[in-house]
């Protein structure tokens, strides 16, 4: 579809615009150069506003050149009228944002403008004019390439100069395709959903006719584990209030047998109340002494205290923790605990068994939960005394949340906050029968996070929470805490 008007230079004389990094040299195949003052020549384009992006910009031709080029205010817009003009004939979405249409030509005519521009600084003299004092390197044609897109293929005339010195910073010689920006995103949007590299590929070339291959969507996933380690290092808060700590079981390949590995992962509260994965570390089971790794690695990146540690009923895990922050109080989920002992319970009586045992994690206090659990076992400890005595080991884990007010026992009383984690987790990992590498699993790990984080939201009731965590342990809430 053509994109250009004639008879358009007197149209924009009155707005001070010149050529512009749009137009020269990139009319489609088949067709004549768009005419010197064309539409697309002469469109006012404001960074702000979806021009050329910043950074390909100083590299191509820095910041005085671009303005000079552009001759216009950086506030200017692009007006309706020239909207209108590049719609004409332009209805359907198809039209102007499938492949060959409107973006994807208008993409060809600014990559292809800001190439040019490009060559000019790099052999000193304008298009269609003579080498100034009888340059020796001048012009040499251009040579196609292809851009791959979020709207598709889209075939480019890559400038040349003679002796072959001229290296341009948006499509690279020798590179016959480059993937433009935001085409990594996609990919990457796509992987972290768990969709493998062959669904991806055969996804890509339905929804935007582009063929990928099977290496180029493994370097881009690749590309990820330098954010993976970097993230894996990152320094944390010196307090978290709560840190919620459980474990989850991968299928690794290791050699030539598939191997269960567990991976371990932190969510912390922080003092405003977000929530934040502090990190994840894979090991060949789950143990209290892999444990006290992790928590000493908290420590290293900047963890000075840790409030409450909740956690499931592993054993050896509260020493665990002790042993690293001696002061935080560790809390068993009652629910798996619940869990636990209901699986000594016949079928027919389980729900008489959860009725009575509920008066124990409701109580006011640990004095009335003591009061409670004797009551329970008078009327079923003969029948189910290991019941009884699970509760009675974990018993100092069990009781902490009951001295803080309803706001907070909500959000310690149980580890569903990560567990609901775990779940967005399983939902990108399902597809996968196993992983080919522990880098494997560790990057799509990675992704699947970073598309769980924007539905953790701040704690509900944060504010009195707070303030019950200050009553409770005193100097070691920071008063600036708010």
């Amino acid at each position: 579809m053509p994109i250009s008007t004639t008879d358009n230079k007197k149209k924009f004389s009155d707005q001070g615009s010149s050529q512009i990094l749009v137009g020269a040299g990139g009319s489609p195949s088949g067709e004549s150069p768009a005419p010197p003052g064309s539409i697309i020549d002469a469109l006012p384009w404001d960074r702000a506003d979806g021009g050329l992006a910043q950074g390909l910009v100083d590299d191509a031709v820095g910041r005085r050149r671009l303005r000079q080029a552009l001759g216009m205010a950086a506030d200017r817009r692009i007006s309706n009228e020239v909207i209108d003009e590049l719609l004409a004939g332009a209805s359907t979405e198809e039209e102007i944002a499938g492949p060959g249409g409107l973006l994807a030509e208008l993409t060809k005519r600014l990559v292809e403008r800001a190439m040019e521009v490009e060559l000019t600084d790099h052999v000193g003299y304008e298009p269609h004019q003579e080498p100034v004092g009888g340059a020796a390197n001048q012009r040499n044609g251009t040579s196609p390439k292809t851009l791959i897109t979020e709207h598709g293929k889209v075939a480019i005339d890559a400038p040349r100069d003679r002796d072959g010195s001229f290296e341009p910073k948006i499509v690279r010689k020798r590179q016959r395709q480059r993937r433009f920006v935001g085409f990594d995103d996609k990919i990457l949007a796509l992987y972290s959903r768990g969709l493998s590299v062959r669904d991806i590929r055969a996804h890509l070339a339905e929804i935007y006719g582009v063929e990928v291959s099977l290496d180029l969507i493994s370097r881009v996933t690749d590309a990820v584990m330098d954010d993976v380690r970097e993230w894996a290092k990152r320094p944390l808060e010196d307090i978290y209030p709560i840190v919620f700590l459980d474990c989850m079981v991968l299928k690794i390949r290791d050699g030539g047998s598939v191997g269960r590995r567990a991976l371990y992962l932190a969510l912390g509260v922080t003092m405003d109340g977000d929530r934040d994965v502090l990190g994840m570390w894979f090991q060949e089971s789950e143990g209290a002494k892999f444990w006290m790794q992790v928590l000493n690695d908290l420590k290293t990146r900047g963890v000075r205290d840790i409030l409450i540690a909740c956690v499931d009923g592993l054993t050896g895990f509260p020493d665990a923790i002790e042993a690293i922050f001696p002061k935080t109080t560790v809390q068993t989920c009652i629910v798996h605990l619940l869990r636990s002992s209901l699986k000594y319970v016949p079928r027919r009586e389980r729900e008489q068994v959860a009725r009575d045992l509920k008066p124990i994690y409701t109580a006011k206090d640990a004095d009335q939960a003591q009061v409670e659990l004797e009551t329970f076992d008078e009327k079923w400890g003969q029948r189910f005394p290991v019941i009884t005595q699970a509760w009675l080991n974990a018993w100092e884990h069990v009781t902490p949340f009951l001295a803080f007010p309803p706001e907070v026992r909500r959000v310690i009383y149980t580890t569903n906050a990560i567990e609901a984690l775990n779940r967005q987790l399983r939902k990108a990992i399902k597809t996968k029968g196993s992983f080919p590498t522990e880098d494997a699993a560790r990057k799509l790990v990675y992704l699947a996070l970073q598309n769980a984080v924007p539905q953790w939201t701040k704690t509900r009731n944060w504010t009195t929470a707070l303030l019950a965590f200050k009553i409770h342990f005193g100097d070691r809430v920071p008063d600036t805490a708010n």
